[in-house]
């Protein structure tokens, strides 16, 4: 049975440089993102014979969610720079973040939502006068919650 267009649209798998990100509703162009996992710290149970059936291995406490944000430094766009500074003691700004994997028309297929996010860290860009890379800053943010969400 040849495989029809809808068909080969459904089975192959999406490429992942069609992506956008949104932070609290606002696009932000990124060059890169990582981190996007669901994770559990794993508990060892030791009973009364697991030195002969072994031990027995369960999820434990859900842990937070370490996301990393690579973009090109621009002038005009310092959304990740006001965000770092607007943290005072005790006080930080939690937003919402979202990425979108979309199709070739540019429609989300698979969203992220990253619930509660706090900044940990934004690295300047590398500097080396030997080379001409396009000046990339990164940003390291910890979530409360990931959540997928599957359109269509």
């Amino acid at each position: 049975m040849p495989l029809v267009p809808a068909l080969i649209k459904q089975l192959y798998p999406l490429p992942v440089y069609n992506y956008r990100v949104e932070i609290d509703g606002i696009d932000i162009a990124c060059a890169e993102v990582s981190g996007l996992a669901i994770q559990y710290e794993p508990i060892t149970y030791k009973h009364g014979l697991s030195w002969k059936e072994g031990a027995e291995y369960m999820p434990g406490q859900k842990q937070p969610v370490r996301i990393t944000l690579r973009r090109g430094l621009t002038k005009s766009r310092r959304e990740l720079y006001d965000w770092v500074q607007s943290i005072q003691q005790n006080k930080v700004e939690k937003r919402n973040l979202v990425v979108h994997l979309c199709d070739e028309a540019g429609v989300p297929v698979i969203s992220w939502k990253v619930n509660q996010a706090i900044p940990l860290k934004l690295d300047a860009p590398r500097f080396n006068a030997e080379s001409n890379e396009v000046a990339i800053e990164s940003m390291e943010l910890m979530a409360e919650t990931i959540f997928t969400e599957f359109h269509g």
